[in-house]
C-alpha cells in the first residue's frame, strides 16, 4: 500500500495563509510559499510516502488570464521546489506528485476546449518537471481531457516519468453504474485509458460511497483488457454532494461530521479489497486522516510479514 497526502486547501486555510477566492490555494503559492511547504512536512510526518505539488489552482480559472501568462511557469516550479524542499528538510525518500489539475475549471466538462489544452498545460509540466517523481492527472471530469494531457506529457516530459491520471465521480444523484461528472461510464473511462502508457488510475475528489464500485468495474475493465499492471487508487473528498453546476473551489464548503479519521479508515479498508494500492485524501481529508491511514496499513504489512 502506498499512501498519499491529503488535501492542500483547507490545511492552508487553518494556518492562516493567504486565501481567497478566485485565486483559491494559488494565493499561499504566490505570497506565502513556506506555508505550502510546512503543509508539505505535516503530511510527511503523518506517513504520506507521496506528497501532491500545490499546483492545483495554478490555471487561469484561478489566477486570470494575465497572471497565467506571466507567471504560470515560475509558480508551478515554486510549487515543485517547496515540495522538494519538503521532502529534503525531512530527510525521507518521500516521492512528489506533479498536480496537472483540470485546466478550465473543477467538475466543469462542459467548460474543456480542446484547441486550449497545450496552452494552459505547458507552461505547469514545464515548471514542474525538474521537481517531480511522477505526474498526477486529477480530478479529471471527461475522458477527453485526460487523454488530451497524457499525450502532451508524453511530448514535454522527455524524462517519461510514470503517469497517474484520477478521475471525480458523479456523486449527487444515484446511477445505474459508476460514472464520470461528464457522464461518461467508468468503464469507458478505464478501457481508454487501459490503451495508454499510463502508470495508474484512481478517482477522487468525490464522495468515499461512490468509489467502492468505481474501483470494482476498473479492476475488471484492466482484467478484460489484460492491463493489470496498472495500479487503483482513491482518495475521496469530506464533502457533501455537490451538484452538477457545481466548482470544487467556490468556497470552503461544510465537511461531514461522520468522515472522522477512523471512519475514513474503514472506507479505506473496503478500497483496499476491490484492489486500490494508491490511497489518500482529497479536500477535507487532513494529516490526521493520513496518520490514520499510514498506522493501520504499516501494521498490516508487518503482520502479513
Amino acid at each position: 500500500m502506498t499512501i498519499i497526502d491529503g488535501g492542500m486547501g483547507r490545511e492552508l486555510a487553518k494556518r492562516g495563509a493567504p486565501f481567497r477566492q478566485p485565486e483559491w490555494s494559488a494565493l499561499a503559492m504566490i505570497e506565502a510559499p513556506e506555508i505550502v511547504r510546512d503543509v508539505h512536512r505535516d503530511f510527511i510526518r503523518s506517513g504520506a510516502a507521496v506528497i501532491t505539488t500545490n499546483s492545483y489552482a495554478l490555471v487561469p480559472f484561478h489566477i486570470g488570464a494575465e497572471r497565467f501568462a506571466e507567471q504560470a511557469q515560475d509558480l508551478a516550479a515554486s510549487a515543485g521546489g517547496m515540495a522538494r524542499n519538503a521532502v529534503a528538510l525531512e530527510g525521507t525518500t518521500t516521492k512528489v506528485a506533479g498536480s496537472i489539475p483540470p485546466l478550465f475549471g473543477s467538475y466543469r466538462a462542459d467548460l474543456f476546449e480542446a484547441e486550449h489544452v497545450e496552452d494552459i498545460a505547458s507552461p505547469l509540466i514545464t515548471g514542474l518537471r525538474p521537481y517531480v517523481d511522477h505526474w498526477l492527472v486529477e480530478t479529471q471530469s471527461l475522458i477527453a481531457e485526460s487523454v488530451a494531457v497524457r499525450e502532451l506529457l508524453t511530448k514535454l516530459d522527455t524524462d517519461n516519468k510514470p503517469v497517474w491520471i484520477s478521475f471525480t465521480l458523479e456523486d449527487s444523484e444515484h446511477l445505474d453504474v459508476p460514472r464520470l461528472r461528464s457522464g461518461e461510464t467508468v468503464e469507458e473511462a478505464v478501457a481508454t485509458l487501459s490503451e495508454l502508457n499510463i502508470e495508474a488510475i484512481l478517482f477522487n475528489c468525490c464522495q468515499p460511497e461512490v468509489i467502492e464500485q468505481a474501483l470494482e468495474v476498473a479492476r475488471n475493465m484492466l482484467e478484460q483488457k489484460d492491463a493489470k499492471q496498472i495500479k487503483l487508487g482513491a482518495y475521496a473528498n469530506a464533502f457533501p454532494p455537490q451538484p452538477k453546476d457545481a466548482t470544487a473551489n467556490d468556497g470552503l464548503d461544510e465537511v461531514r461530521d461522520d468522515l472522522t479519521p477512523p471512519a475514513y479508515l474503514v472506507w479505506a479498508k473496503k478500497w483496499q479489497t476491490q484492489g486500490a494500492s494508491l490511497i489518500g485524501g482529497c479536500c477535507g481529508i487532513g494529516p490526521e486522516h493520513i496518520n490514520e491511514l499510514s498506522h493501520y496499513f504499516t501494521e498490516a504489512a508487518t503482520t502479513q510479514r
